[in-house]
């Protein structure tokens, strides 16, 4: 069963903000990740992507700068791999976000699912599977907003129990 739960679209600031509540980072720790992933940012660059939109010192998060972020976060939770480092994309889809989230926080397909029930959010092994492959392949599907949001609210669910749903 599927819940329904269409909501606003998520952006990649939405995205910051709630892995930025889900793991309790500081800002400090927030231009540490970017460090990890050798990109340097300040502290108030790092406070304005996490501002409401509707404030004036708003500012949006590329694409790559969250492609940084996510490469940051892999390399800090998992280690650096070796030799050169994988470049940002300069385009995000949903399910390139899904997939680092998926290494960097080193799970399998079953913790995944875990996460999504944590949202309250079926979803089948196969449908998460088709994510995980490449868009050439005759089984890839699209990854919705609502498929990720429900992941990133599970990601809070299980990585910081007890909390308000709405970061």
């Amino acid at each position: 069963m599927h819940l329904t739960n269409t909501g606003p679209s998520v952006n990649n600031n939405d995205i910051l903000r709630r892995l930025r509540y889900a793991f309790d980072f500081r800002d400090a720790t927030m231009v540490e990740i970017f460090a990890a992933a050798d990109h340097s940012v300040t502290q108030q660059q790092v406070v304005n992507w996490l501002r409401k939109e509707d404030d004036a010192a708003y500012c949006a998060a590329t694409d790559t700068e969250l492609a940084l972020f996510l490469n940051g976060l892999i390399n800090t939770r998992r280690g650096r791999r070796e030799g050169e480092q994988p470049k940002p994309e300069t385009r995000l889809s949903n399910n390139m976000i899904l997939m680092k989230l998926k290494i960097a926080l080193n799970m399998t397909s079953d913790d995944m699912l875990q996460t999504l029930q944590a949202a309250e959010f079926c979803l089948s092994k196969h449908e998460l599977s088709a994510f995980m492959r490449k868009p050439g392949n005759k089984h890839y599907r699209e990854c919705k907003d609502q498929v990720l949001r429900n992941f990133l609210m599970g990601v809070q669910r299980t990585f910081r129990p007890g909390t308000t749903p709405d970061a």
